[in-house]
């Protein structure tokens, strides 16, 4: 496989737009199972309410690979997310999620040669502003 032809064709590659609505009940459910406690974050009267800063990770597009990106392996798994709260999320909003691939690199580790494959989706909200940028790692194994 050669991966500067694969990093060179599929890099910023736009692949799925996927719309989401932000409820008061979705930022409160997020927020107790990650067991948050600040009132910013569980208390709707407060001032300041908001979504706990990696909420839009839980947001997915319908695909997490363009369709013709080339089979590298049969299977892979998630190597996690990393999420870039840039401004408030807000009930009420309404985030357009946009999906890319960010990266693809190698690693070589005890298992042998992994392929990295970076998504990232970036969240704006109505007012066309990026709120989040999320990059989920994905590994292969060819």
């Amino acid at each position: 496989m050669d991966l500067a032809a694969l990093k060179r064709d599929w890099t910023g590659f736009e692949f799925d737009t996927a719309e989401f609505e932000v409820t008061e009940q979705q930022m409160l459910d997020f927020a107790i199972s990650c067991g948050e406690t600040e009132a910013r974050f569980t208390d709707p009267s407060h001032e300041d309410f908001r979504a706990p800063t990696t909420f839009t990770a839980k947001f997915s597009g319908r695909r997490m690979l363009p369709e013709e990106f080339p089979q590298l392996s049969r299977r892979g798994f998630d190597a996690g997310k990393c999420v870039e709260a840039l401004a408030p999320v807000r009930a009420g909003d309404r985030l357009t999620g946009t999906s890319t691939i960010h990266d693809i690199f190698e690693k070589t580790g005890r298992s042998g040669t992994m392929i990295f494959i970076v998504h990232r989706m970036e969240f704006r909200n109505q007012s066309d502003e990026v709120v989040s940028i999320v990059d989920w790692r994905m590994v292969q194994q060819p």
